[in-house]
């Protein structure tokens, strides 16, 4: 969240991307660090033992929703 709120706060687009057992802390690090509406991404959970496949298709999953998020 740091590095996506530096990058957004020096002109530079970004997604914060996280699995989605983190939505709430996401939101009160955004909050804590002074942009709420930062962008970001959630995928499903669990990503430490999800197996390449796994990976693939979680990230085929979200790479519309980055795109997106960069071009609004």
């Amino acid at each position: 969240m740091h590095d996506s709120i530096w990058f957004e706060t020096s002109a530079k687009p970004a997604v914060f991307l996280a699995s989605d057992v983190f939505v709430e802390a996401a939101q009160r690090q955004a909050d804590a660090l002074g942009l709420p509406e930062v962008r970001r991404i959630f995928v499903p959970h669990p990503i430490q033992d999800a197996t390449n496949e796994e990976m693939k298709a979680k990230a085929e999953a979200a790479v519309d929703k980055v795109i997106a998020a960069l071009t609004r």
